[in-house]
């Protein structure tokens, strides 16, 4: 029996038309906090209506800080670096890793004492990462069995400056050390080896070295945080899966506006080129400090392709989608380097392995990926797929049943709220022909 939580699919004839996206999660989650710690006003428009943001804007509230919503804008009277205070309660960040990580750094930097939590699925996942530097600044920090939510963190005497080597490609944990180091009369700094997104530098417009191999980024009290007024992307990770669904079914034509091209971010887009989908971008532009496109995706004969260790961290969000793209190629893909899958809102390589035994696929797991025997005829074997109530296996899995040949049930798919609120209203959309 199909609870009001599941969702059932129907395969698509065709799939034409231009989907609603919801703005970018992360660069909204950085917006209301940057803008909190700038001394002033700024508004930003194009918001993102998904959960996890909303999570940020609540914890920033509990922080003193004015924050008006209204029609997917937020208005924020920014209190500066001084005026954030200690909250009443507990700061709840929800199912938001970006909102735990990224408010640590700045409650360890700004000296308040607060304790996180967050639901059953953050409250799973390691904090290690984050509380060795912060520590290291001078932060004191409570967590559950050492490494769990709730987190307690207060701080001792004078912010300590930080010399850190990322010792992962990870965006959360390096914003989380240059926010604390935001709080700092002398300058933290923060080298990075392989890349990742670089929203906190772009929107901070912080101070950044590059050399040959490694970039180097500064932070301190110095450094002017500026308003964030602007109109936030749309969200490229929720473009990746129609980009996806376009590429593999036989009669598509999908286009989107205004979508994040961050290059730290759009790794999958070039995967998909390499992989011979027809995808165009035109119009190429600006929302304040992040380059926008509009693009469009037509039905394509998919290559094989392989993922590696270097490129998984600009496309670790898309590779449940990617997955679904290779399963139609012709050949065998892989994937490897990507065990950072196992530490997110679940663990998605068990996850997605899962989809694709019910799919029927041909594939085999491995502890850092997955290897997929792709053919363009595949089709899905259809039946009750588990979300495990995280957003992008969701929908990996509901782009996955528009290929087969009857109705598919997805199990707790309102999960997609987390990133992605209207998903099924624009997957009805592009179906509904």
């Amino acid at each position: 029996m199909k609870s009001s939580m599941d969702k059932e699919v129907q395969p698509a004839s065709v799939l034409r038309g231009s989907p609603s996206l919801p703005a970018d999660k992360s660069i909204s989650h950085r917006s209301v906090i940057f803008a909190s710690l700038h001394q002033g006003h700024s508004t930003i428009t194009n918001f993102s209506t998904a959960a996890d943001p909303h999570s940020t804007i609540c914890c920033m509230r509990s922080l003193g800080v004015n924050i008006q919503e209204k029609d997917h804008s937020i208005k924020v009277e920014g209190v500066g670096r001084d005026g954030l205070k200690s909250p009443d309660e507990d700061l709840d960040c929800g199912n938001s890793g970006t909102t735990m990580r990224l408010l640590s750094g700045i409650i360890a930097g700004a000296g308040t004492t607060a304790q996180l939590i967050g639901d059953k699925s953050l409250s799973s996942r390691t904090m290690q990462r984050i509380i060795d530097p912060l520590t290291d600044m001078g932060a004191q920090i409570d967590a559950r069995d050492g490494d769990f939510a709730p987190l307690h963190i207060q701080r001792n005497g004078k912010l300590q400056p930080l010399h850190f080597p990322l010792p992962i490609p990870s965006a959360q944990l390096k914003s989380c050390v240059l926010l604390a180091g935001l709080f700092g009369d002398d300058p933290t700094t923060v080298i990075e080896t392989l890349p990742s997104r670089d929203h906190t530098e772009r929107l901070l417009q912080l101070d950044i070295q590059e050399q040959k191999d490694k970039k180097i980024i500064h932070s301190s009290r110095a450094d002017n945080i500026p308003a964030q007024s602007y109109r936030i992307p749309n969200d490229f990770s929720a473009a990746s899966f129609w980009l996806v669904a376009g590429a593999v079914h036989p009669e598509a034509k999908i286009s989107m506006k205004a979508v994040g091209m961050n290059p730290t971010r759009n790794a999958a887009l070039e995967i998909l080129k390499n992989m011979n989908a027809e995808i165009t971008v035109s119009d190429r532009r600006k929302e304040g400090a992040e380059p926008v496109a509009d693009i469009t995706v037509s039905s394509s004969q998919l290559q094989p392709v392989d993922i590696t260790k270097e490129m998984v961290p600009n496309c670790i969000d898309e590779i449940p989608i990617l997955a679904v793209a290779m399963l139609f190629a012709d050949g065998t893909s892989k994937i490897t380097g990507a065990e950072e899958l196992r530490h997110k809102e679940t663990d998605r390589l068990a996850a997605l392995s899962d989809i694709l035994k019910k799919a029927g696929a041909s594939f085999m797991e491995f502890e850092d990926g997955i290897e997929i025997h792709g053919n363009p005829d595949f089709t899905p074997q259809q039946g009750s797929f588990s979300s495990e109530h995280d957003h992008r296996i969701a929908m990996s899995a509901a782009v996955l049943s528009l290929m087969g040949e009857q109705p598919s049930q997805i199990s707790n798919a309102a999960c997609t709220d987390i990133s992605y609120p209207n998903f099924w209203d624009d997957l009805q959309l592009l179906t509904n022909w």
